[in-house]
């Protein structure tokens, strides 16, 4: 069928069920209606005059004309009845075990529509984002699939609201009021639900040290304790916060904006509070996993049998410079760890989108930051390349994209959970990109194909990933279990007779690259060209950039992505010469990671 995707931004699920319904055959469109403007969404309608249209996320509603004149499937993130705009906010603050999805047709009322398709999942005691990038994903994904199969069947009748068994229930928008937290009262529990219920959007509101502020994210603390609403300690950026009865880690906070002052946006706490946490302890994290202080760390080592884990995870994906540094000094470490495979990755959620945009808007000088993010994404890609004596899997429990993929691509084996999104491109935030994706990607794929996917800058199935050589196993595990499977499959892998001839192989194959262009060659290609690009004012990053941070339009006169760029044979004498750019002095890194644009996403 020709279907039309209606969105307020091409997010995680509007990307999955795009990658996913073109793999079904589906002609796919989508119009993202990012300023709620009925006169877009009509032009786009009339000129496809599509079969079907499916809302996967919808901020506002359909216009009445479009609806009336054609099917409109609406994704809510309900169970069947439920209606109201902040449905899964609800369910995970009144601690919800079991929540749904249901796929309703688009009327006058809001999510009141008759129901074509609805799907169940268990609320994960994680953050809203990670919860709906995830079970909410899955669970829509297989409901939108199924009422587009009926659809296109004919004849099946949606079940109407009115029927005695569905169950309505209208809950309103959740309020701050509701969020607020009463540090001296709430337990940890009550705190974390508080949170999760708010991690991306909208935060909840605060005040500390002085400061108001959005809190984003949160996880427990077992030992460190402290006077309610203290902050008793900071780790890696983010803050740790007494309870009543115990403590909280917040990663990000988001400074409340003033009237007339340009959008706020979420960076580590720790930037946000700045000298204010003088004085406030730094604990740092071991490395090797301990379950039994269950503690916070965004970075992890721990080791099964032969296994060795690089377990680590970021809100949105994104990775700073010093989160960079941070995965490498432990990635070091686990290759000094007596072991045959090492696997990189975080146990569920978001694999990385490459260099920090959030951390690069907010610093004094995007260009410096930029220039050292994208040179400590180069260090550790580089590192896990330089890999001989063991196998490397990268295990992408959810979606990566830009530099994020590559990384992926550095290691020997790529697993990724059906369901994980990949975007393997740069252009969209109008970058050329580096992390060696001009040797991986044409190494994994073929020029052809890799030239095809940077310059049509779309969203790829895990499936799809798959087929053409861009991962290498499907991983059908639920979110919560993917890695207890990942690290059983990496036990099989550390096992297996011919672990050594792989080895050796892989040591000699990357040898024969290296003697017909070195890794040294390829970084500095790539670099010049994103050396050029930072130090540019006038380059269209820069606007890209703090238009998908601040959720601003792009202004008028700014393309919306970058010339294409494609890969070449990786023979020397065959890839394009790089005009030298004029001499910059290389800044002092500092801190900065990468989460996805408004339209198709990209990174560096």
């Amino acid at each position: 069928m020709d279907i039309l995707l209606l969105a307020s931004a091409y997010n995680s699920l509007s990307q999955r069920l795009h990658a996913e319904l073109t793999d079904a055959g589906h002609r796919v469109d989508i119009v993202v209606a990012a300023g709620g403007d009925d006169e877009d969404v009509r032009r786009a309608v009339h000129a496809r005059r599509p079969g079907l249209i499916v809302a996967p996320m919808l901020r506002t509603a359909v216009p009445e004309d479009i609806w009336s004149a054609y099917t409109c499937l609406v994704v809510h993130p309900g169970p069947p009845g439920d209606r109201g705009p902040s449905s899964l906010d609800w369910a995970i603050d009144s601690g919800t075990a079991e929540w749904g999805v249901t796929v309703l047709q688009a009327e006058a009322a809001m999510d009141a529509g008759p129901i074509w398709a609805s799907a169940a999942f268990p609320v994960a005691p994680v953050g809203k984002s990670d919860l709906y990038r995830n079970e909410v994903s899955d669970a829509a994904a297989a409901a939108v699939h199924r009422a587009v199969e009926r659809f296109a069947a004919g004849g099946y009748a949606p079940r109407s609201q009115q029927d005695p068994g569905v169950r309505v229930v209208w809950r309103n928008a959740l309020r701050q009021e509701r969020r607020r937290v009463d540090w001296a009262h709430d337990t940890t529990e009550t705190v974390l639900r508080k949170l999760r219920a708010a991690d991306s959007r909208p935060g909840v509101r605060d005040e500390v040290l002085g400061a108001e502020v959005f809190l984003h994210g949160g996880h427990p603390e077992g030992e460190l304790r402290g006077r309610p609403g203290e902050v008793v300690a900071r780790r890696a950026g983010a803050i740790c916060r007494a309870t009543q009865d115990g403590a909280v880690w917040i990663p990000e906070l988001r400074e409340r904006r003033r009237p007339g002052a340009p959008p706020t946006f979420r960076l580590p706490a720790a930037d946000v509070l700045g000298e204010r946490l003088a004085g406030v302890p730094e604990i740092p994290a071991p490395l090797e996993a301990d379950d039994q202080k269950h503690t916070w760390s965004d970075i992890r080592y721990r080791q099964e049998g032969g296994v060795g884990f690089v377990e680590f995870g970021f809100p949105g994906g994104a990775m700073s410079t010093a989160q960079c540094r941070r995965v490498l000094e432990a990635y070091r470490y686990a290759l000094e760890r007596p072991t045959k495979v090492l696997v990189l990755g975080g146990r569920r959620d978001f694999f990385s989108n490459g260099i920090h945009l959030n951390v690069i808007e907010g610093s004094p000088d995007p260009a410096a930051e930029s220039w050292a993010n994208i040179n400590a994404m180069d260090d550790l890609v580089e590192a896990v390349l330089r890999t001989d004596d063991r196998l490397v899997v990268a295990a992408l429990g959810g979606n990566a994209a830009a530099g994020g993929v590559m990384l992926a691509l550095a290691a020997d084996e790529v697993w990724c959970r059906t369901g994980a999104v990949l975007n393997p491109h740069y252009r969209r935030m109008g970058l050329y990109g580096s992390e060696f994706w001009t040797y991986t990607l044409p190494r994994r794929i073929g020029a052809a194909a890799a030239e095809r996917l940077v310059e049509e800058a779309r969203p790829v199935s895990a499936a799809a990933a798959c087929r053409m050589g861009l991962a290498d196993r499907l991983v059908a595990a639920p979110a919560q279990g993917f890695a207890r499977e990942a690290g059983r499959m990496a036990g099989e892998l550390a096992g297996a007779w011919a672990l050594r001839e792989r080895i050796a192989a892989k040591r000699a194959a990357r040898a024969r690259d290296e003697a017909e262009r070195s890794l040294a060659e390829y970084r500095q290609a790539e670099l010049e060209h994103m050396r050029r690009i930072f130090f540019d004012p006038e380059a269209p990053y820069h606007a890209l950039r703090a238009a998908f941070v601040r959720k601003t339009a792009v202004p008028a006169g700014v393309p919306a992505t970058a010339p294409p760029a494609p890969p070449r044979a990786r023979r020397a004498d065959t890839v394009p010469p790089t005009p030298t750019p004029t001499p910059t002095p290389t800044p002092t890194p500092t801190a900065t990671g990468l989460p996805t644009a408004p339209g198709l996403p990209a990174g560096g």
